[in-house]
């Protein structure tokens, strides 16, 4: 006799489409892919997409290749760009940038080793897609609004970690920038930034995967070197790995904003190469109004310009009808900081530098002693509009939890296997009992073979992913467990709630399913009706097996170069 649950999986894996991502939401917040074939590729070219568009696989990758060379590709040439900078580049300033006229916007730069241990996250609350760090943390939130127009930026000094964070990120972004320029230590240490500068084999390393890696275009941001012909000669070499741009800041590692910016070495760089040359370092000097920016590219000879300080101050340098006065961006800032939850103390800090020497005004000071999104609307009498959007969110987020599953519950196949996103939360189980536990017991009431752990682990954090094979199905967590226990478990829960079977919660009805020695030793006669003491250690002898088991489990788990093999419960 088939079990209703296996009969339940059949229909699962014939009727499942194929697919990583999740079922609506991931459409429902992105925005539509690009335009099928663009009208300035010319007849030809665009029939050529097309028909390749109706063959296999390995047409596709050459379609693939033709249109990261033309379809969709985000233009540098002739742009105005928001420069990437810490602690002000995030999400609403970006967006706020853009509605003030900024053609792209580059997002603050994000270190390699901490992005690469995120998860991707898409957000229906806020209709945003997140990336989150281990401990919860949001390192980069995007939205559909700038995804054709925001580059992200990272910190790399390894060309491995960089394709994989370029790999993680690419689908939610237009293009992806190396950080070459950043003078501080936080970036300089551990040879990122402006230590790469002195390493032009790296940097070709870097580039040269990343541009082959991924679908996207790569640009880098570079400081000026002590001459002109050096700068020139890097900047030649950076050429060659194939990037799409490159953004030259016109002054030396060593000098700071009150040092002039260096027009003539801009000057020389874009004269010498073929692809577009961003320039930036202009704000003190040159940049005040709108109009300054083409005189400043007029100066520099570059294609695009880049500004950091005088869109932080006012963000509407950007607005070709001239600024709007600095305390009406800081209010259209503020509502988009509400708008997606930004953290409180960066939303501080980003109108911190907007007041500028107001900071000591009694209205910088309120901002000073506000701690919550609620308390800076109070102090720009913007309480309403915070309650509103509060409302609104709250009404989503219940919408959302009346009308749909999260997408955490819905199972997807990922090739031959039945993923969900879920993690073992020990607290949510009784002592001593576990979702493995009962898909064991389960597996021999069905008369199954014992489910099979196949347990890996991830070099860059050590976290630990399971595939369990139960009855010829494999099942798994999307998610990275911190060891080989939580991921078996987390793997157990998906094959549990896949199956429709109980995994043992608390709360949960019960399910039936008990330890196989216990109903040996209820056919042996022994009394259920005896004291507390002897109860306690009947319990602890019946749960030993199990847990034995589960320790043999353990111990049977070798790892070798990152991977873990089979084991059996």
């Amino acid at each position: 006799m088939v079990s209703t649950g296996l009969l339940q999986a059949d229909v699962f894996f014939k009727g499942l489409r194929r697919q990583k991502e999740p079922f609506e939401s991931e459409t429902k917040t992105s925005p539509p892919l690009v335009d099928d074939v663009s009208p300035e590729l010319g007849a030809e070219h665009a029939s050529a997409v097309r028909q390749l568009r109706r063959f296999g696989s390995d047409a596709g990758f050459q379609e693939g290749n033709i249109m990261a060379n033309t379809v969709g590709k985000l233009s540098f040439s002739n742009k105005f760009i928001l420069a990437p900078m810490v602690r002000v580049g995030t999400l609403p300033m970006r967006l706020l940038a853009l509605d003030y006229g900024a053609d792209i916007v580059y997002c603050e730069e994000l270190i390699d080793l901490k992005m690469i241990q995120c998860e991707r996250l898409v957000n229906d609350v806020l209709e945003t897609v997140d990336f989150i760090a281990p401990d919860e943390r949001v390192m980069f939130r995007t939205c559909s609004k700038e995804k054709d127009r925001v580059v992200f930026q990272m910190g790399t000094a390894d060309p491995k970690r960089a394709l994989a964070v370029a790999q993680l990120v690419e689908n939610d972004v237009a293009a992806v920038d190396v950080n070459m320029g950043c003078p501080k230590e936080y970036s300089t240490k551990g040879g990122m930034g402006s230590a790469l500068l002195s390493d032009p084999e790296k940097i070709e390393a870097i580039l040269t995967t990343l541009v082959r890696g991924i679908s996207k275009p790569v640009t880098c941001k570079i400081r000026i070197l002590p001459t002109i012909e050096e700068t020139v000669n890097l900047v030649k070499r950076i050429e060659k790995t194939g990037v799409s741009a490159i953004a030259v800041h016109g002054r030396m590692k060593e000098e700071r904003p009150r040092h002039p910016v260096h027009c003539d070495y801009i000057q020389a760089v874009a004269e010498s190469v073929s692809i577009p040359v961003i320039a930036n370092g202009g704000s003190v000097d040159h940049v005040k109004t709108h109009d300054d920016i083409e005189k400043f590219r007029e100066a520099t000879g570059a294609s695009s310009v880049m500004l950091a300080r005088a869109a932080m101050w006012n963000p509407s340098v950007f607005r070709s009808q001239g600024a709007v006065s600095v305390d009406e961006a800081m209010e259209e800032y503020i509502k988009y900081a509400v708008r997606y939850d930004n953290n409180t103390f960066n939303t501080k800090y980003c109108l911190c530098q907007m007041l500028k020497d107001r900071v000591e005004s009694p209205m910088g000071k309120q901002l000073h002693a506000a701690q919550t999104s609620a308390e800076i609307c109070e102090v720009f009498g913007m309480t309403d509009y915070y309650k509103k959007a509060q409302a609104d969110l709250e009404a989503r987020k219940s919408y959302l939890q009346a009308n749909s599953s999260s997408l955490s519950d819905q199972p997807t196949l990922d090739g031959d296997v039945i993923t969900m996103a879920v993690k073992f939360e020990r607290r949510e189980y009784p002592p001593q009992i576990t979702p493995k536990m009962y898909l064991l017991e389960w597996s021999r009431k069905e008369k199954l073979e014992q489910p099979m752990y196949d347990t890996e682990q991830r070099a860059q954090d050590r976290a630990f992913q399971s595939t369990v094979t139960v009855a010829n199905k494999k099942y798994r967590s999307t998610l990275w467990e911190k060891s080989k226990k939580f991921a078996e478990q987390a793997a157990a829960i998906v094959c549990l709630r896949t199956l429709g079977v109980p995994e043992g919660r608390i709360g949960e009805e019960n399910s039936g399913l008990v330890n196989k020695r216990k109903r040996e030793e209820r056919k042996q006669g022994v009394s259920e009706d005896i004291g507390i003491t002897d109860s306690t250690n009947r319990k602890r002898r019946i749960t030993e097996p199990s847990q034995k088991e589960e320790q043999e489990s353990n111990d049977k788990m070798t790892v070798v170069n990152g991977s873990c093999g089979q084991t059996v419960p």
